[in-house]
């Protein structure tokens, strides 16, 4: 028994291997000094999902309040992404959000290939109402800034909120 559960992790992480783009920090020239230095310093690559997407995983947005611009960036390292959020594109002030094996967002392309399938992407006030009126899910709190969409290509998301120093799941696409 213990053979065939080695055979998995084994697979799991050949597949992984095989089915993702990294990218370096340095692919994204419009990140803060700062943020790129620290997530050199973490040892972050910046997975890209599979598909006619320009590069992504590193968004800029108002998370925390409407004035304030704060990034994103899906960050993995030995196998597992978080998305960390440098407050006001400080790299001194990083949340670390909704960690994740990275095979779990592996999934079969149409030819078959085991593909990684996480992007995020900024979202606001009429997605996110849009969102809760079709699919339903917890009521969303009065939103004044934006909120994170992490998503599982071609398949569902959710929207990452901070409301009153806390991370809502609200309802995204279903």
């Amino acid at each position: 028994m213990a053979r065939a559960s080695v055979f998995i992790l084994l697979a799991a992480v050949t597949i992984f291997g095989q089915g993702v783009r990294l990218l370096s920090p340095s692919a994204f020239p419009e990140l803060p000094a700062g943020v790129a230095s620290e997530l050199k310093r973490r040892g972050c690559s910046i997975p890209q999902a599979s598909g006619d997407f320009p590069r992504h995983n590193a968004i800029r947005g108002h998370f925390a309040r409407p004035h304030q611009f704060d990034w994103a960036v899906l960050c993995s390292t030995r196998g597992s992404s978080s998305i960390l959020v440098f407050w006001n594109g400080s790299a001194a002030n990083v949340s670390s959000i909704e960690p994740q094996a990275d095979h779990i967002r592996m999934q079969s392309n149409a030819a078959g290939k085991m593909v990684y399938s996480r992007k995020i992407e900024p979202v606001g006030k009429d997605y996110i109402g849009e969102h809760y009126r079709a699919y339903g899910g917890p009521e969303p709190p009065p939103i004044d800034h934006q909120g994170i969409n992490d998503i599982f290509v071609g398949k569902a998301s959710v929207v990452l909120y901070l409301y009153q120093g806390k991370w809502l799941h609200l309802t995204g696409a279903d």
